[in-house]
């Protein structure tokens, strides 16, 4: 645990430098900061309060299992406190001894002393130092259920909430950087509960109870001596530390930011090495070593000067306590055991206290990276589903698109008043020029983004408002085949497989078939167990678009969107695989989003698109007919076809004869 982290130094000093910087990591995602750019969400810190409220829920779960630990705490503080009480009667009993053989009147004395009332007390030394120990483990085998199950949910829990935030969130963050957040906040959840019951509570504890004994045993001075010493120590420690908190939050920012800027390079390393930028990315990297050179530099500074500080607030009162004790022996108010036992107690009280430093430290960093952490948690979800909203019931799966307007930004309007509708079990084609919205039907259809009910129309499946319903059964019954696939850093099984997890091996290996790559992948040396690397960049884009075509397939849902399906295939491979989709999407609900115009042909409507508002709706013989945009777009394609070598498409009448 980061609790027993603790290692004093030859002089019995603990020292504290090495819980003044972050875990290890990689250097150049420690130390690769960006200039300027915001974190995934910028707000003020909360209250470190508001911060701790937060976690207790965690912890009450396990409530009984807190109180045992902190009881055991308690036993634990109370037997230690036993130690030098026991020691100091032992020293007694030894002093009395040596003096009465001094004195030779008592030639047997010290071996009946040693067996009888010496020997119960080394005994009981041993037991109280062993009862310790044993109260000490008990309470770390308490509390470690209850640790690592209050970092085990939140961290479950801020992933999930990741997942239910808008497109519109995923598309502004730093992925690196968030990635850290979470990593440094479930990290700060074990270190603040650490440091919190092994060394503030045990600390406190075994404060209140030397300073009773002090009070009761000898005489209030002791205690008041400790207490200015320890009060002194804390508000220096605290004061010191808020003044050196802005260095380490800066510290936090460069962080997280160096950390997606760093990742984001690496992602494109082929970019890099295209225009050959390396020299200038070494630059950066070297710039953002200076900044953080800096702050490490006024950071470490800035420690010595409170190490010093506590050090002599600590000394201090260790002289004054030391120099009464002294002057009670001389004067024979005090024995010798009483002398060593007050130099115990404070010597027990000063590793504890020159780490609650260190502790203090730790607890605002903790702090503050839990406050990171419970800022990504406390997100907005900006497409939440309503409270009871029922599941999807998906009948014919019509959809219709009544009167759709929808921005991104409020100054910039995507689509106008955009209203058609798909009848069930056929296909319905969008084309234009690119930036025209295709691709944002797509997106309101998963309900990335949601419309806005006064005047952003609305979209029903069945007669069934999507915003009224689940997400989760919305998506369940819409397929996509997206123009930019990007698949998981795993095989190409897996992949496959992502459209239906719990599908047999043969269904996976048949939706492999249908979309043309069966024989591709058995070609490969290591088959479907062949990993496809970041973002599947081992892989082709055609070869990527046809594991997402089978993972569609493997889905099996009632609703297709392909949004350029084949974009990333050659005119060959297009063909051969179109028959594919045709055959997928014969008797479901269709929507093509598509560029290349031959690949809508047969569909039974086609709705063209201009700057988000539609221009031509009809078959495809019809718009080509009417002369209008569609006919000059397909024009303009069928002349590339042909200066291409290609067979160009024939303009048939089969745009109304089904799929």
């Amino acid at each position: 645990m980061y609790g027993k982290a603790r290692t004093p130094d030859a002089c019995g000093q603990a020292r504290s430098d090495t819980f003044d910087t972050p875990s290890p990591q990689p250097t150049f995602m420690r130390r690769y900061s960006a200039s300027s750019e915001p974190s995934p969400i910028s707000t003020q810190p909360r209250n470190d309060w508001q911060t701790i409220l937060s976690l207790l829920p965690y912890l009450a779960t396990y409530r009984w299992r807190v109180i045992f630990a902190l009881s055991c705490l308690i036993g634990a503080k109370v037997a230690n406190l036993g130690v030098p009480i026991v020691m100091k009667r032992i020293i007694d009993n030894l002093v009395s001894v040596q003096h009465l053989t001094a004195l030779g009147r008592a030639d047997h004395a010290p071996g009946i002393v040693l067996l009888g009332g010496v020997g119960l007390l080394v005994v009981a030394y041993a037991v109280v130092r062993l009862s310790t120990s044993l109260f000490t483990e008990l309470r770390e085998i308490l509390f470690s259920k209850v640790t690592e199950s209050a970092v085990r949910q939140l961290a479950l829990k801020v992933f999930r909430h990741l997942h239910a935030l808008s497109l519109r969130f995923h598309l502004d963050r730093q992925t690196g950087g968030m990635s850290r957040d979470i990593e440094r906040g479930t990290r700060g959840i074990t270190q603040l509960i650490s440091y919190s019951l092994y060394s503030i509570l045990p600390t406190l504890v075994e404060v209140g109870l030397v300073l009773g004994f002090f009070v009761v045993k000898y005489e209030a001075y002791y205690a008041i001596v400790t207490f200015i010493a320890l009060a002194a120590y804390i508000t220096f420690t605290v004061k010191v530390t808020e003044w050196r908190t802005h260095f380490r939050r800066t510290m936090n920012d460069l962080d997280s930011r160096a950390n997606s800027r760093a990742i984001d390079s690496l992602l494109n390393y082929e970019t890099v090495k295209y225009f050959g930028n390396e020299e200038w990315e070494a630059q950066r990297y070297d710039e953002n070593l200076k900044r953080y050179r800096a702050a490490a530099i006024k950071s470490q500074n800035s420690l010595s000067a409170l190490n010093f500080g506590q050090q002599t607030i600590i000394g201090t009162g260790l002289v004054f306590i030391l120099w009464r004790a002294t002057q009670g022996v001389m004067a024979g108010k005090l024995t010798l055991g009483d002398l060593v036992l007050i130099n115990t107690f404070m010597l027990q009280l000063y590793i504890p206290l020159n780490f609650l430093g260190v502790v203090y430290r730790e607890l605002k960093q903790s702090l503050t990276d839990m406050d990171r952490m419970f800022t990504l948690l406390g997100a907005a979800q900006e497409v939440p589903d309503l409270e009871n909203a029922a599941a999807l019931t998906v009948r014919g799966a019509q959809v219709r698109l009544d009167h759709v307007n929808f921005s991104y930004d409020p100054e910039r309007q995507i689509l106008h008043d955009v209203s058609f509708m798909i009848p069930a079990g056929t296909t319905t084609a969008v084309v234009g020029h690119s930036g025209s919205g295709k691709s944002t039907l797509a997106r309101l259809m998963f309900r990335f983004y949601d419309l806005d009910r006064a005047t952003g129309g609305a979209i029903t499946i069945d007669g069934q408002d999507i915003r009224d319903v689940t997400q989760d059964s919305l998506r369940a019954s819409i397929g996509i085949v997206p123009q930019d696939t990007v698949l998981f850093n795993d095989t190409i099984y897996y992949n496959i497989a992502y459209g239906h997890p719990t599908a047999t091996r043969d269904e996976v290996i048949a939706a492999a078939r249908a979309a043309h790559i069966h024989d591709f992948i058995e070609g490969l040396p290591k088959g479907y167990e062949t990993p496809v690397g970041e973002r599947g960049l081992k892989l082709s884009g055609g070869e990527k678009q046809r594991v997402a075509i089978a993972r569609t397939i493997l889905k099996n849902p009632p609703i297709l969107i392909f949004d350029e399906a084949t974009s990333a295939l050659d005119s060959r491979s297009e063909r051969a695989i179109q028959h594919e989709l045709d055959q997928i999407a014969r008797e479901r609900t269709t929507l093509i989003i598509a560029h290349r115009l031959s690949t809508v042909v047969h569909a039974q409507q086609i709705i063209v698109m201009d700057r988000g508002r539609i221009v031509e709706r009809g078959t495809h013989a019809e718009l080509v007919r009417a002369g209008g945009l569609f006919a000059q777009m397909w024009a303009l394609q069928q002349q590339r076809a042909e200066h291409a070598g290609e067979a160009p498409e024939p303009a048939t009448e089969a745009g109304s004869a089904g799929h």
